[in-house]
């Protein structure tokens, strides 16, 4: 079982550390500590532990905008949790979660051309491409899912 929990300060250098991962770097531009810092005393940044029975595996950034989309900035799953779905349950969750906390109605992401397993996974999710832009030479996808309204 997972769960997603607000993530603390203390946890940084295992971001830093899963973020330099070879398996992980190719297809994100990681993060200083102090990037992670700054980022995470904004209001609008969300950052999410993800935990497999209690155990850190990995986790969440996202940014809350003011018009009800959020958007999906970054997910890392370590060594320790690679390879048996927990990504794709920590989405369903972040979708979860996006719905009744942040009152979202709409999530995007980018993602790298190369990135074909997270291109795959986010369809397989529902996510569809809406744009693609080329920045220094490497092509990024804009993904989003449009969530289910829900009444209060």
């Amino acid at each position: 079982m997972i769960e997603l929990i607000a993530s603390c300060v203390e946890d940084i250098p295992y971001f830093v550390s899963m973020e330099q991962n070879a398996e992980t770097i190719e297809y994100i531009i990681p993060y200083s500590h102090e990037k992670h810092i700054s980022e995470m005393l904004k209001d609008e940044i969300v950052y999410l532990s993800i935990l497999e029975s209690q155990v850190f595996v990995g986790f969440i950034i996202l940014a809350n905008d003011a018009s009800s989309s959020v958007e999906f900035r970054r997910i890392v799953i370590g060594a320790n949790g690679r390879g048996r779905g927990l990504g794709q349950l920590a989405i369903q969750k972040m979708e979860l979660y996006c719905q009744s906390e942040l009152k979202a109605h709409r999530i995007w992401l980018d993602v790298f051309d190369t990135n074909l397993r997270g291109q795959y996974l986010y369809q397989k999710l529902g996510y569809q491409q809406f744009d693609q832009q080329n920045i220094d030479g490497q092509l990024l996808f804009y993904f989003e899912k449009k969530l289910a309204c829900t009444v209060n």
